[in-house]
C-alpha cells in the first residue's frame, strides 16, 4: 500500500505519544512542585490513549505483529490456508467495521445532545473520531494482508 498511509499512522502514533508524554509530565511537575493538579490532563491523555491503540492495532496488522496460532494454517493444504484467510478476513473485517458503526452511532448521538467533556468542554464526539478513524485504518490494512496472503498462498510475487 501506499507509504503515504504509513507515514501517516506513524505520524498519528508518534505525535499522539509525544502529547500524552508532555501533558503527563507537566501534570505530575506542576502536582509536585507547585501543589496544582491540572484536571484536564487525564481526560485527554484517556482519550488520546484510544486512538494511540487503534492507530498502533492497524500499524501491528501492517507489520504482522499480532499474536496468532498459526499451527492449523501451517500444515493445511493450499485450499484450506485459502479458506481460512478468507474467513478471518470477514471476521476481522466485520468486527471493524462493527466497532466504526457504533462508533458513528455515538458520535452523532453526543453531537445531538451536545455533550461535552467535563474539563475543558471540548465535543465529547472529537474524541471519540477515534472509533470510526482507528477501525477503517483497521480494515484497510486487514484487507490489505488479506491480499498479500492470498498471493502468498497462490505462489504469487509479494510486495508490501
Amino acid at each position: 500500500m501506499a507509504r503515504w498511509l504509513n507515514n501517516i499512522e506513524e505520524f498519528i502514533v508518534v505525535s499522539v505519544l509525544a502529547v500524552m508524554s508532555i501533558i503527563a509530565f507537566t501534570n505530575v511537575l506542576t502536582r509536585n512542585v507547585l501543589g496544582i493538579s491540572l484536571s484536564f490532563t487525564e481526560e485527554v491523555t484517556v482519550n488520546l490513549f484510544v486512538l494511540l491503540t487503534f492507530v498502533g492495532a492497524a500499524i501491528g496488522v501492517r507489520k504482522h505483529a499480532h499474536l496468532g496460532f498459526t499451527l492449523i494454517f501451517d500444515i493445511a493444504p493450499k485450499n484450506l490456508k485459502k479458506v481460512i484467510s478468507i474467513v478471518v478476513t470477514l471476521i476481522s473485517v466485520f468486527f471493524f467495521l462493527t466497532i466504526a458503526y457504533f462508533g458513528y452511532e455515538m458520535i452523532e448521538f453526543q453531537r445531538m445532545i451536545n455533550s461535552t467533556t467535563p474539563a475543558l468542554g471540548w465535543p465529547r464526539w472529537l474524541f471519540s473520531l477515534a472509533l470510526p478513524i482507528g477501525a477503517a485504518l483497521c480494515i484497510i490494512r486487514t484487507i490489505q494482508m488479506f491480499i498479500l496472503e492470498w498471493r502468498s498462498i497462490n505462489g504469487e510475487g509479494v510486495e508490501e
